[in-house]
């Protein structure tokens, strides 16, 4: 169930009236990342509690159901281009955001939390007073702490601290050429840092993450609050009528990034293999061609063992999970661990590393084993590819784990009691 820590959240009285919500995404596909999950998904749980919640976003824009409005802030969207570099247009040189967006991202670095945070920071200096509350997802920008300054009521969610994100990839690189160029990428965390340092009211998805929060920022504990991720336990379910395929193993990871582990699962792939030739891996991901995981891949001489699915539904994701014996979680940091969740509500066993929450969301309804350990990885996955029995309980105890403590509607009405507390009486 969802949960709060620091702040002693009072339960919502049946005669208060529903809330008007702002919902902040600097990107907010649910394809995209986790980030744009959450957002999909809180936007549902708060309307279905009858709140009216508006989504302000920049591309790539949310999947919103109906009664959700999306307000949209289109920046460059220059991952979506070709050639970014010749993106600009005459009409660019008229808004610093859209120039500053152009200039950082060919020059190496990520403006879009910055270049959203200015767009958003003008739109609701003009229309904010329409909302009882400002939800921030993650963007963590000069902008999104004005609306602060404005005394508009703000909430932020910070998911981790991307922190994480450059010393792994930093502990993974060794060109000095790639290091700078990470570093470059990242400079943005100093802007997220110290917006992280002024902010009043932080929500968080896992008691892990508080930790690394506090640490990485110097933020003082009372001023973030634990409230857990759910996972849509309709959507993820078991399909009775699909059969599962004996020897497979599914995993979901960003494949070339460092954090999510795919450097540990494919040597403790390849050690299952020797021992059980029929062993296949599906992937849900996209590795680059000439990346570090397509490299490992070959030099372990597993292409023809693995095969990788990007760009799909739900539904198809489902289904693969259906037909998995047995889902692999190998990263070293998570700030929740959307994919072990949403394989568990799906009632597939899941083998998962340490890293961050995970043992938070995994409980003992899983194995865990230490990450950046594919010796661990391999030996677990071994012990429930030979013992049925053992996986049946561990895809049983997943799913209700799921759905008794990680659901949407929980997460949305402690959110809302939250929002009841920082809203000023």
């Amino acid at each position: 169930m969802a949960t709060a820590s620091a702040l002693q959240i009072k339960p919502a009285s049946a005669a208060q009236s529903p809330l008007r919500i702002a919902l902040l995404g600097y990107r907010s596909n649910p394809y995209s990342g986790g980030q744009g999950i959450y957002i999909k998904y809180i936007a549902r749980a708060l309307r279905d509690l009858g709140h009216t919640v508006d989504v302000i976003s920049g591309e790539p824009y949310p999947q919103l159901d109906d009664g959700i409005r999306l307000i949209k802030l289109p920046g460059l969207n220059l991952f979506a281009e070709k050639h970014p570099a010749r993106a600009l247009r005459w009409r660019h040189l008229r808004s610093f955001a859209d120039l500053f967006e152009w200039a950082s991202m060919v020059s190496g670095g990520f403006p879009e939390p910055y270049t959203f945070g200015r767009r958003v920071a003008t739109y609701l200096r003009k229309h904010g007073q329409q909302y009882d509350i400002i939800h921030d997802n993650q963007c963590l920008s000069h902008g999104t702490h004005q609306l602060q300054r404005m005394g508009l009521p703000l909430v932020t969610t910070i998911h981790h601290p991307i922190t994480y994100d450059l010393d792994i990839a930093l502990a993974h690189t060794r060109g000095i050429g790639m290091r700078l160029l990470i570093r470059r990428w990242h400079l943005f965390l100093r802007m997220q840092t110290k917006v992280a340092r002024r902010l009043q009211h932080i929500v968080t998805v896992s008691e892990s993450s508080k930790r690394d929060i506090c640490a990485a920022f110097n933020v003082q504990p009372e001023r973030v609050h634990v409230i857990y991720n759910g996972v849509d336990g309709e959507q993820f379910r078991p399909l009775p009528g699909q059969q599962r395929q004996p020897w497979r193993l599914i995993t979901t990871a960003s494949a070339d990034q460092p954090l999510k582990g795919t450097q540990h699962l494919i040597p403790a792939f390849a050690r299952l293999r020797d021992e059980f030739p029929e062993l296949r891996l599906t992937f849900i991901g996209k590795p680059k061609p000439d990346g570090d995981t397509a490299k490992l891949i070959r030099r372990h001489n597993l292409d023809n063992a693995i095969e990788f699915v990007h760009g799909i539904s739900s539904t198809e994701i489902v289904r693969l999970y259906a037909q998995a014996t047995i889902a692999v979680v190998p990263s070293e940091y998570e700030g929740f661990g959307l994919p072990a969740a949403e394989a568990m509500a799906c009632a597939v066993p899941v083998v998962s590393t340490d890293g961050g929450a995970l043992p938070e969301v995994v409980g003992d309804a899983g194995l865990i084993v230490p990450k950046a350990d594919p010796q661990a990885l391999a030996d677990a996955i071994r012990t429930l590819l030979l013992d049925p029995g053992q996986r049946d309980r561990l895809a049983n105890a997943g799913r209700q784990r799921m759905l008794t403590q990680f659901n949407w509607s929980d997460v949305a009405q402690a959110l809302t009691n939250y929002y009841r507390q920082v809203i000023p009486s």
